[in-house]
Formats: structure tokens, sequence, C-alpha cells
């Protein structure tokens, strides 16, 4: 009797030459699955005969399509788009269309024959100031284009799967860190500005913030995929852990024994929420998932790493 080789796990990653889109392609990989891998730009990753990788702007559908020949695959993640408070008259209108217009993009070309699971990465700023510790259920209040964009989607996603059935979910991160992260974000400057010891500025800190290690972050999407009962969902993922941005550079000067942090020297943004913080018990019930990694492991791990960039 013939017997019929089982065809491999198909994952595209939308942004998998970001952060999180690198450790979300390599943990596939590890499992055996094919990955496409599509970004702006094309990847420096290594090759690999599971990974395809692909450049293009999902806010150009006709692009995408050409670019993206085969739409069959059973998993998709879209860490797409980059994070950016710029106010709408400066540039929000190709703010909104990354975090929005790509998502309807992605979704009129995907084949929802073979898709079981559409993961869109959110953002805790869809919150805005809605007081902490935040919830799935309160309305959101988007401060910002960024923001708006990523609601948007979130709803856009939610009408599809109660109307068709779209296998969607929007895992609605905190602040994600670790190796490898962009230099210009909060954690890899001071880590960077303390193993120079150097004086760099800082707001007062009295901002709340909930931070969550990147393999946490990854081990959620994955729990996603297999869970049925996460579609039409949205999940907070973060730690559930207030950290107030004063004890964060404080702790990371400690661990790393200089710097000098200049509190008060940057204003906070208008509208800032000064306490954001995950609810994660939806997360919990829904994927049976839960952060692992300690704050003083992960900012140990992101210090060698930085440390070895140096």
């Amino acid at each position: 009797m013939k017997q019929t080789l089982q065809k491999p796990t198909r994952l595209l990653v939308i942004g998998g030459n970001g952060f999180i889109g690198k450790y979300i392609v390599e943990h596939a990989v590890e499992l055996g699955w094919h990955v496409t891998s599509l970004s702006l730009k094309p990847s420096n990753q290594k090759e690999s005969p599971h990974i395809r990788s692909l450049a293009a702007d999902i806010t150009h559908v006709s692009l995408l399509k050409a670019v993206l020949k085969d739409p069959s695959f059973e998993y998709v993640v879209n860490c797409g788009g980059y994070i950016d408070h710029t106010l709408f008259f400066k540039d929000g209108r190709s703010i909104v269309d990354a975090h929005f217009g790509g998502v309807l993009n992605l979704v009129e070309i995907l084949d929802r024959k073979t898709l079981q699971s559409f993961v869109n990465i959110g953002s805790s700023d869809e919150y805005g100031d809605a007081p902490a510790p935040q919830i799935e259920t309160r309305r959101e209040m988007p401060i910002s284009p960024y923001s708006l964009g990523k609601v948007a989607a979130t709803h856009f996603l939610q009408m599809l799967y109660r109307t068709e059935h779209f296998p969607s979910t929007t895992l609605r991160l905190f602040l994600t860190y670790g190796p490898g992260q962009d230099n210009r974000r909060f954690i890899p400057q001071i880590i960077r500005g303390c193993l120079k010891n150097q004086s760099f500025p800082s707001s007062e800190g009295k901002q709340f913030r909930d931070f969550c290690f990147v393999q946490d972050t990854v081990d959620a999407v994955f729990a996603t995929f297999r869970s049925p009962k996460a579609r039409g969902e949205v999940i907070n993922i973060g730690s559930g852990q207030p950290v107030s941005i004063r004890q964060m550079v404080e702790a990371i000067t400690r661990l790393i024994g200089k710097g000098n942090p200049q509190f008060g020297e940057i204003a906070y943004r208008p509208g800032e929420n000064m306490s954001l913080y995950a609810d994660i018990s939806k997360a919990t019930t829904l994927l049976g998932w839960a952060p692992k990694v300690p704050l003083q492991i992960g900012l140990d791990k992101t210090i060698q790493w930085i440390k070895n960039q140096l």
C-alpha cells in the first residue's frame, strides 16, 4: 500500500525580520514547520530549507499578491508595522494604514480553506488612558494614530469572526523585551547607557509598565495557534506585574554596576497612561499560558546579549 507523505505545517510570519518575528520563525523551524517570512526588506537570517524569505509592503495589495504567489497557510501571525507615537498631522495616515490597511490586504488574499489561525499582534496602547490593570472587556481609547490603527484592526478581525468565522485572534502585547530588540527601544537604551557608564536622560519614571520576556511572548503565540477557544478573542499578553520606569532603570543600573540616569530630564508624553499593566487571567484560561521568565533572568540575558554586541 502506497504511503502518503504528510505535508509540513505552513506558517506565514509578517515582520519575520523584526524582533518578535525572528523568534517566532526560529521556534517554528525547530518544530519542523515550513516558514514564509515576509518583511519590508530582504531577510538577513541564515538560509534554511525550512524558511522562504520574501520582501513586500503589506499596505500595497497588488504587490503583496505578486510576491505571495501561493497564499495557502495553516497559520499566520502579523507582527508587521513599527511602534510609532507620531501625531496624526505629522504622518499619522501612513501609520494607521500600516497597522489597519495591511490587515485588510492580508485577509483579502489569504486562502481561507487552509487557514486554521490568524494571530494579529495588537498593543497595550489600544487601552489609552483606561485604568489599570487593563482587562480585555474595557472600551479602547486610542491616543495616537498607532493605537487607532491597532484598535481598527482588532475590531475588523472580531467582525470577521462573528460574521464569517474567520479564525483570528488579537494578542494585545504589553512591553516585550529581550535579546535582539531594537537599540532605540527603552530597555536597550538604558542598558547601553549603563554599560558605557554614561549619563542619560529619563523621565521622572513614575509610570508603571508591564514587561514580558520575548520567549514568553512567543510561547503565547504558539499557544494561540493550538487553542480553538482563542478564535475571535482579544487576549492580553504580559507579566501582569507592574514595575515603575524608575524601578526598571534602577534595577538595570544595579545589575550592571554603573550608569548615571538623569531622572526628570524627559517630559511625559501628552496623554500618557501612568499605569499600564495587564490582567492576564484570560490568557491563562483560554491558552493555558503564563509567563515563566522572571524579570531579573530576562534582564541578565538581555544585558549579556547587548554587552556582546558592543
